[in-house]
């Protein structure tokens, strides 16, 4: 009989328990993903206890004072704290999110469980390696390609024409919505994925971009547009309430009008 068995790193095991050192009122306990690529280790999952009463309301709050007053060895990522960056998404009780966003009110009650954005190789504990994501960034060229001269100004637009801008330039590469993607899992290396694709409709939908030919020509690949689904999965998890599932539906209409 044929036996099947899981890539070490891929186990993952119990680790430390981080208590509190004395009683408190409002304790929150967070199952944390940790995996050193340095040690020869499985990953583990150590839960760390937290004082409410001496933390900030949101989880990166949290995982701030763990870093700084509990281990220090923890690894994540953060910088706006105003969900403007993208740096501190993660997965947060099962859901792909932003730290900084997230208010401990609002987590499920007992123990919560953070691990780094799904489907992607680790760096180290919630730190995801993003190197793929931003390499098809790149090759939708994400800046504004014309013929004219550059004004002595602002390229002019309508208001109306400003408006179908929005829905897509707030989107902050954060990444949620990919890495929630199944069509994503399944094909990292081929499918662009919800977030690169929204970025792409951004370049479509501007009325001062002349390169609409060529955008819809990289895109005119049986994986990296049309292997979406209709999931979702993206528009459900966005932290800031975009929709990349319309903008990848405009997208397929712009290609089926231009025949």
């Amino acid at each position: 009989m044929s036996e099947f068995t899981l890539p070490v790193n891929s186990k993952v095991v119990e680790g430390k328990h981080w208590a509190l050192p004395g009683p408190a009122e409002r304790v929150k306990s967070f199952r944390i993903y940790r995996w050193d690529p340095a040690k020869n280790a499985k990953p583990r999952m150590d839960t760390f206890d937290i004082d409410r009463d001496h933390c900030g309301a949101m989880v990166l709050d949290a995982l701030n004072k763990i870093n700084d007053e509990i281990d220090p060895t923890l690894a994540f990522r953060r910088s706006c704290r105003e969900g403007v960056c993208g740096s501190c998404a993660m997965n947060i009780d099962g859901i792909n999110t932003l730290a900084c966003l997230t208010s401990m009110d609002n987590l499920k009650k007992g123990t919560s469980r953070i691990t780094p954005l799904p489907h992607m190789p680790v760096l180290k504990d919630l730190v995801p390696d993003l190197t793929g994501l931003y390499a098809q960034y790149e090759l939708i060229e994400p800046w504004l390609q014309t013929d004219q001269p550059p004004p002595d100004r602002e390229r002019l637009q309508s208001p109306e024409e400003r408006a179908q801008l929005d829905g897509s330039w707030e989107c902050i590469l954060c990444f949620c919505c990919s890495t929630s993607c199944p069509s994503y899992w399944w094909n990292p290396d081929r499918y662009l994925g919800p977030a690169i694709l929204l970025q792409s409709y951004r370049w479509l939908a501007d009325s001062r971009d002349q390169r609409t030919g060529e955008r819809l020509d990289r895109l005119d690949d049986p994986f990296r547009l049309y292997r979406c689904h209709t999931i979702m999965n993206c528009t459900k998890t966005c932290p800031k309430g975009l929709n990349p599932a319309r903008a990848i539906s405009n997208t397929k209409r712009l290609m089926a009008e231009r025949g």
